[in-house]
């Protein structure tokens, strides 16, 4: 089921409503004893819910509905952007959301059905073909990975040189990859940290300002705290960056953190807290029963 309309982008229409917020109340009335009746069906209960959204966000395009996957939220494709809303029209939500039994973003993993190329949004790279897009779209997610592939460039390295080494692909926008840094601080292992640009291009622009900076261990730091200018410089080992992107598809990597010990490729997908990052990076025979 779909629905568009050629207006403008997501962020400002939903900026605007906010702003003018007493006009808006009395729109958001409208509409809502059409879906709080639960339809028969789900493509019932989408059509319901598209007329709602046509009433309260009249210039929002809205591509697709679905609300047989995420439990009490219908998912809301507009453009390349996901939002989600409550199945009575209600509620709003413009975030990820996560699956805390599967471990995983499945907002990250739904863009990327959509837009296999996110991934990688450099605009300085070649475009996958459209084989390539559909092997990054249905890729099952690795559990061990062989890192002897990647090429030196595209990592950076910092942490405790004499620790055991983890290898982390993460996007400078991740919240939670951003916790992940005073984690791996606590655990005392070496990190050799290499860049995806699962949020788009400013975090592809972010990976190369890093990358191609004098000291890349403080220009990381400086990313993940918002206080690094994305220039989105140019230098020999922005194609490492590539590399790292191209790794990530075909180990269905959709979501960042992924935490990989270097010593047998093992994965570990999402946040973990420092006990747990450091009995992951020792070597599995040495590891608790």
């Amino acid at each position: 089921m779909k629905y568009s309309e050629n207006q403008p982008g997501l962020k400002a229409r939903l900026a605007h409503v906010a702003i003018a917020a007493s006009s808006a109340a009395a729109v958001l009335t409208v509409g809502v004893s059409a879906v709080t009746a639960m339809p028969a069906t789900a493509q019932d209960l989408a059509s319901d819910v598209a007329q709602a959204l046509q009433l309260r966000l009249p210039r929002t395009p809205i591509d697709e509905i679905a609300c047989d996957r995420f439990g009490p939220w219908c998912e809301v494709v507009s453009g390349e952007t996901l939002f989600y809303i409550d199945k009575s029209a209600r509620y709003l939500l413009v975030g990820r959301l996560y699956d805390m039994e599967e471990r995983r973003d499945v907002t990250a993993s739904r863009l990327l059905e959509l837009n296999p190329d996110l991934i990688a949004a450099g605009a300085a790279r070649a475009k996958p073909s459209a084989n390539e897009n559909a092997a990054a779209a249905s890729a099952p997610v690795a559990e061990k990975v062989d890192l002897s592939t990647l090429p030196a460039e595209g990592a950076i390295h910092w942490g405790n040189k004499k620790g055991p080494k983890l290898v982390i692909f993460s996007d400078f926008q991740c919240g939670y990859c951003r916790r992940l840094v005073d984690e791996l601080g606590k655990a005392g292992v070496l990190v050799e940290e290499r860049p995806i640009s699962i949020l788009g291009s400013q975090s592809r622009r972010l990976a190369e300002t890093v990358i191609c900076a004098s000291n890349p261990a403080s220009a990381l730091h400086q990313a993940y705290e918002g206080a690094l200018d994305p220039s989105g410089a140019s230098c020999a080992e922005t194609r490492g960056l590539d590399a790292n992107e191209a790794f990530a598809r075909a180990n269905g990597f959709a979501g960042t953190p992924v935490i990989v010990r270097s010593s047998d490729g093992a994965v570990l997908h999402g946040y973990r807290d420092a006990a747990t990052l450091r009995e992951f990076a020792r070597p599995a025979k040495e590891q608790r029963k």
